[in-house]
């Protein structure tokens, strides 16, 4: 199936332009899908094969570069306060909902490593907004195996204010430990918008804090999920997804662990297995998009004020070998992709 490709910028609250992105059906969407990538990861590139397999599936999928991410402004992957990046996501998204064609639609978070934990976070903003969640190796710890020693921590905590900035913490190189499939790797590593240097000092210590903070209070979340994890996945721990699952309030949680493959499981494994994972994440979805939620939609937003409408400005494209500014009505194309057949697992 065929779907729409578009792209937009808009300012956040503090006057930094994002980076914007959405992948379209064709017809109206069975549900909105909003994506929330990983540490130095972006969405136009790393997360099209994801946004174009759930668009194909009749999804509206949405992703933005978190600030000083991938097409973003800022600093190269450097993350002052964690909250900002829940914030303006929680705020976009929530703009996208208001909107008058997918305000009777139900809304799924999509997070992808520390994207796990973002999604999270926008879930504890508001609890009763979203339908559900598809947690992709979430970052709910640091795992010891990437984590940097205890006195490590504490040295670098001393000094976070002073040199916030300086790329100076320790860790082995993570797309070496989250990628399996030798091509798909090194594609990966080719993706100039991926940060691929050491972690800026601010920027870990806030993983650290968000991630800790998350494992304090896992019994807080109580939106439906489903969290998948590779078994042999070194950057988060598989543990943890086991912890989440066990410990959350939510009524309706699915947990499957694929064994054998890292963390990389929807970019970074061979392709049989990234068909069944996503085999896994569209039956999910399927099975909780066909509800009728047009009445508690309607409660929703008289309860919860939607963002006003955020700043947006044209993107430059090149047509004919000239730079031009176009509207986001002239930026889309057409992504062509067919699925390879369906993956069913009953315990869904």
């Amino acid at each position: 199936m065929d779907v729409e490709y578009h792209e937009e910028y808009i300012y956040n609250s503090r006057g930094v332009q994002l980076f914007t992105c959405r992948w379209l059906p064709f017809s109206s969407p069975k549900a909105l899908v909003f994506l929330c990538h990983g540490y130095g990861m972006e969405c136009s590139n790393f997360m099209k094969g994801c946004g174009t397999r759930l668009a194909s599936h009749g999804y509206a999928v949405f992703g933005m570069d978190y600030e000083g991410h991938g097409r973003s402004m800022g600093a190269r992957c450097y993350i002052k306060r964690f909250d900002n990046i829940v914030n303006d996501c929680s705020d976009h998204f929530k703009s996208i909902c208001g909107q008058e064609e997918y305000r009777e639609k139900r809304r799924f978070l999509y997070g992808e490593s520390m994207g796990g934990a973002v999604s999270l976070l926008i879930h504890k903003k508001y609890p009763a907004f979203w339908h559900g969640a598809v947690l992709v190796a979430p970052m709910c710890k640091i795992s010891e195996k990437v984590k940097p020693h205890p006195l490590v921590i504490s040295l670098l905590t001393r000094v976070e204010d002073v040199i916030p900035k300086w790329k100076i913490v320790p860790t082995k190189d993570v797309i070496d430990s989250a990628f399996k499939d030798p091509i798909k790797r090194e594609e990966i590593r080719c993706n100039k918008l991926i940060y691929q240097e050491k972690p800026r000092l601010k920027t870990a210590l806030e993983m650290l804090r968000t991630s800790m903070n998350l494992e304090d209070s896992l019994q807080e979340v109580t939106l439906p999920f489903f969290v998948l994890h590779g078994e042999a996945d070194t950057v988060t721990d598989p543990e943890v997804s086991r912890a989440l699952y066990n410990s959350a309030s939510s009524a309706d949680k699915t947990i499957k662990l694929y064994p054998g493959m890292w963390h990389g499981l929807t970019s970074g494994e061979p392709d049989d297995n990234i068909e069944i994972v996503f085999s896994d994440i569209v039956l999910w979805l399927d099975k909780r998009s066909c509800e009728d939620s047009t009445h508690d939609v309607k409660l929703i937003h008289q309860s919860i004020p939607v963002p006003e409408k955020l700043h947006v400005v044209a993107s430059p494209v090149t047509l004919n070998g000239k730079k031009q500014h176009k509207t986001r009505s002239h930026m889309k194309y057409i992504c062509g992709w067919k699925g390879r057949g369906t993956y069913h697992h009953s315990a869904m």
